[in-house]
Parts: C-alpha cells; sequence; structure tokens
C-alpha cells in the first residue's frame, strides 16, 4: 500500500534546511544582528537626545500673554494645547512631553503673569533643556532692557519612569533588522532557487508550491525572532532598555516582529520576482528599505522632519512597527492596545502580496 506524501513533513525539512543556509549566510547575520547591534552599542554609550521639546499647556491656561507668545516662537519648543488634564498627566508619566505650563494672571499688579510648570522626571534631559529655555525666557520678559517684571514661574516635578536614549533607538533597530531579513533575504533565497533551477526540481516532486513557500518563511521567522531576541536581552541588560511587564512584553515585542517579518517578506517577493539578475536585487531593494530606514523614525523621531515630509513618513509600514515597538516596550501597552498599528500593517501586507502575486515568478 502507498503512503500518502506527508507535505508537513516536507515543509518542516525545507524550512531545517533553508534556516541552516540562513545561519551561514555572513549577509544574513550583518544585516539581523551586526548592523543593529553596532547601532545600538553607539546609541547606548553615548546617549543623547532629541532637541524638539515638547511642553503642554494646561486646559483653561491663559493664551493671550506673553509668556505664551514668547514660547510660539521659540524654535526648539512645540507647544501642545488641546491636551485634556487626563492625557497631559499620563504624558508627563511616559515622558512624552517634558512638562505642562499653567498661566494666569496674578493677583497684584506685579508680576502681571504666574506660570505654573510641571516637568517630568521620565525625561530628565528635555526636562533640563526646557527649564534653561524657560529660564532665558524668563531673563528676557522681566530684566532685559530694564522691563518690569512681567511674570513669574512656579516649578514642580511630575515622576514617571525615566525615558533613556536606548527606548527609542532599539525598537528602531529591531523593525530596520526585520525589514532587511524580510526583503534581502526572501529576494535573494528565492531568485536564487529560481535560477539554480532548484525550484524546477521541486516541480518534479509531489512537494507543492506552498510548501516551499511556507517552510521559507518558517525558517526566516525563526532566524528573526532569535536575533530580535538577542537584541532585546542586550539592549535590556547592558544599557537598561524597558521592558515593563518583563516576559509578556518580550512576548508581545515578538509577536509584533513576526507580523511585520511577514510584511517585509512581501516586499521581498516583488524584488525576486522583477529582478531580472541578481545585480539588480540590491538597487530595487534599496529603493524599498532606504526610505523606511531614513524615514521612520529609525534615529529620530518623524515630529523632527519638515511638515511636508511627515505624511509621507507616516504612510510607510516600518513607522507603524516602531512605534507599536515603543509603545509596548515603554508605556507596557498590550496588542490590543496597538491595534490600529497592526491594523495598518496587515492593510499594508495585504497590498503587497497581491502584487507579489502579479510578479512572482517560479521559474
Amino acid at each position: 500500500m502507498n503512503t500518502p506524501y506527508n507535505h508537513t513533513k516536507a515543509t518542516l525539512a525545507l524550512a531545517k534546511a533553508s534556516f541552516r543556509s540562513i545561519m551561514r549566510s555572513p549577509s544574513a547575520v550583518v544585516f539581523t544582528l551586526a548592523f543593529p547591534l553596532i547601532f545600538i552599542l553607539i546609541f547606548g554609550f553615548l546617549g543623547g537626545s532629541g532637541i524638539r521639546i515638547h511642553l503642554a499647556v494646561a486646559p483653561g491656561s491663559d493664551l493671550q500673554n506673553p509668556v505664551i507668545k514668547a514660547l510660539e516662537q521659540t524654535d526648539v519648543i512645540d507647544l501642545e494645547k488641546d491636551k485634556t488634564a487626563a492625557d497631559i498627566q499620563q504624558l508627563l508619566e511616559k515622558g512624552k512631553i517634558a512638562g505642562v505650563i499653567d498661566v494666569h494672571k496674578n493677583s497684584v499688579p506685579q508680576p502681571a503673569y504666574l506660570a505654573d510648570v510641571k516637568y517630568t522626571s521620565a525625561s530628565v534631559d528635555k526636562g533640563n533643556i526646557l527649564k534653561s529655555v524657560l529660564k532665558n525666557l524668563m531673563y528676557t520678559l522681566n530684566y532685559r532692557d530694564l522691563k518690569p517684571s512681567v511674570a513669574e514661574i512656579k516649578e514642580s516635578t511630575v515622576h514617571g519612569r525615566n525615558y533613556r536614549t536606548i527606548d527609542f533607538i532599539l525598537p528602531g533597530q529591531l523593525g530596520f533588522s526585520l525589514l532587511s531579513t524580510g526583503v534581502f533575504g526572501t529576494a535573494f533565497i528565492f531568485f536564487s532557487l529560481r535560477q539554480t533551477l532548484v525550484i524546477k526540481r521541486f516541480f518534479a516532486t509531489p512537494v507543492k508550491r506552498a510548501s516551499i513557500v511556507l517552510g521559507e518563511g518558517i525558517a526566516r521567522i525563526g532566524f528573526a525572532l532569535l536575533g530580535a531576541m538577542f537584541i532585546i536581552l542586550v539592549g535590556h541588560f547592558f544599557f537598561q532598555f524597558t521592558l515593563i511587564h518583563g516576559l509578556v512584553t518580550i512576548l508581545n515585542m515578538l509577536v509584533l516582529s513576526v507580523i511585520g517579518l511577514i510584511v517585509f517578506m512581501g516586499f521581498g517577493f516583488v524584488v525576486s520576482g522583477i529582478a531580472r539578475s541578481e545585480s539588480t536585487i540590491p538597487p530595487i531593494a534599496n529603493i524599498i528599505t532606504l526610505p523606511q530606514f531614513l524615514l521612520s523614525g529609525t534615529f529620530f523621531s518623524i515630529d523632527l522632519f519638515p511638515s511636508w515630509l511627515q505624511p509621507i513618513s507616516r504612510a510607510l509600514p516600518l513607522t507603524y512597527l516602531n512605534d507599536a515597538m515603543r509603545q509596548v516596550a515603554f508605556e507596557g501597552a498590550g496588542l490590543w492596545d496597538v491595534k490600529l498599528q497592526i491594523l495598518i500593517m496587515l492593510i499594508w501586507g495585504i497590498g503587497i502580496y497581491a502584487l507579489a502575486v502579479k510578479v512572482f515568478k517560479w521559474e
């Protein structure tokens, strides 16, 4: 009696063989582990912060006064006037804003206004910059040119988690690792399998096309998850990368990694389908990866970009993966809390796989 062909066993065998091939590939190791790790080490040791400071204006604050007017003219300050008290408290505790200011008229003639400022301990570096800006602003308003005293600042601090540079950089580097693995790895391997007639030989066997794709996918996901675990653990134990809920946070980040990688593999299938030779793969893949690497908040917040460029940044799938990773790691968000980011990545996935089906070639 003939034993029916075991497609599951074939898929796992292909996955095992592909995983071994990936582990022996220098380029795979470099893009998945070496490059992200180098950037993490550099930013982990250097520290530093952005130069754009977000300052919320308390609800009910007087907006028509010299203090607010002067802050509006200050390049490094972004005033946020539409936040509720509850939103402001959460943003302070998470270090997403450097402080909140409440300006109101004084009951005595001088100074004319009182400004209550709350800083956050979750972002000490930005808080110190804000203090310096406010100090210079008060000097300009009150003392320069011997003007009468206009305003007085009363300061306090809201305590929250310490937001380090690594908390911003590491999720971006993890996203870059997944993007590189998905696009370059998938494009090269399937083009090579087609060029060396390996896929054609598979067609002479009972192996299904789905088994080939699934086997490669399992191998690439397994390798990417190992890389993600390595990056997360190095960041946490050597540079105090924040993992709010410990193991649960790591698992959530790994789930996001799988979703991101599956989407990025779709780009790899498209590249392998339209490439005419192996030498054309890097230029085509770079057209896809470089804009996302530079514009998706990998190194800097997209809020620092010119206003005309920000909509482009917010249209890229890597932007939403990076944002979801940061919310899960530092803010303690669950997967349901980042459902919008996941939904947008899935929409990208549906679109890119629809295109991949049209351009992908088996032979």
